[in-house]
């Protein structure tokens, strides 16, 4: 069975960085319109999430009227229509959706701030952007928040920068 991927309309936003936290490749443009939104939905086997009715009605079975209004309410709509559970969390870049990859404290000396290299062992690069992230006070947070969703604590540190 495919991996679920989605692409997110530009009302939900905090839903699609959210998604990415819990491990899922989600699409999210700021100013794309809807025709293109579900041609991408479509070409890519990916899930409209959408507010608007009348575009998730043209999506049909690719789209997902998201009816909640708090970003918990959404997640966990979206989690329980596509059976989701977290698959990797913090495995995907936050801002641009690339996956991360483990590199070295070599690779990353001249990116990141001294403190971070003093206090720091375990570094990952998104494969997108390039963006260094680490374990530190952020991932945390954002792992307390994504707690209710997660069926385990996560075994190998993944980073927040």
């Amino acid at each position: 069975m495919r991996e679920p991927r989605f692409v997110a309309d530009v009302m939900l936003g905090r839903l699609a960085r959210w998604l990415r936290a819990l491990g899922y490749d989600t699409l999210y443009f700021r100013d794309a319109p809807d025709p293109r939104l579900l041609g991408i939905a479509l070409r890519e086997r990916r899930q409209l999430l959408t507010r608007d009715a009348a575009l998730a009605a043209r999506a049909g079975a690719a789209g997902l009227l998201v009816r909640a209004e708090t970003l918990d309410a959404q997640l966990r709509e979206v989690m329980e229509a596509c059976g989701l559970t977290a698959r990797a969390p913090l495995s995907r870049c936050l801002e641009c959706n690339g996956t991360l990859r483990p590199r070295t404290l070599a690779d990353v000396r001249d990116r990141v701030p001294p403190y971070t290299l003093a206090t720091q062992r375990a570094f990952w690069e998104c494969a997108g952007c390039g963006r260094v992230f680490w374990a530190g006070t952020h991932a945390r947070g954002i792992l307390r928040r994504l707690h209710p969703y997660l069926p385990v604590e996560p075994a190998d540190g993944r980073p927040g920068s």
